[in-house]
């Protein structure tokens, strides 16, 4: 498995911006990478996705929004979040998972590698 750091989470009003960073293990192949989040008491849900052949997917609730990047030479993975919204409001994950036959989209079952995740506020 990939071990996977977060950082970038902090308190906003809405409308601003954070940029959330995934920091994976040096050498370790990622079929795909992507970022969960959790709000409490609801399920986790799908954010973005970078797959193995460059392609980006996005939730509905983001798209427009949100921009998921990948710097393979750093190991890292990126999500820019711009114009939050209060209910943007949740527990980012990022995760990953190493080689597989399917493409990962948003299915959160599909990833094998998660970070402890970092915490986003939006406030109106």
């Amino acid at each position: 498995q990939v071990q996977l750091v977060e950082s970038g989470g902090g308190s906003v009003q809405a409308g601003g911006s954070l940029n959330l960073s995934c920091a994976a293990s040096a050498s370790r192949y990622t079929d795909c990478m992507a970022w969960f989040r959790q709000a409490p008491g609801k399920e986790r849900e799908g954010v973005a996705v970078i797959e193995r052949d460059g392609s980006i997917m996005y939730a509905d609730s983001v798209e427009g929004r949100f921009t998921i990047s990948q710097d393979k030479s750093k190991n890292t993975l990126h999500l820019q979040m711009n114009s939050l919204k209060p209910e943007d409001t949740a527990m980012y994950y990022c995760a990953a998972r190493g080689r597989g036959l399917l493409f990962c989209r948003l299915y959160s079952t599909r990833y094998g590698s998660w970070g402890q995740g970092t915490q986003v506020t939006v406030s109106s």
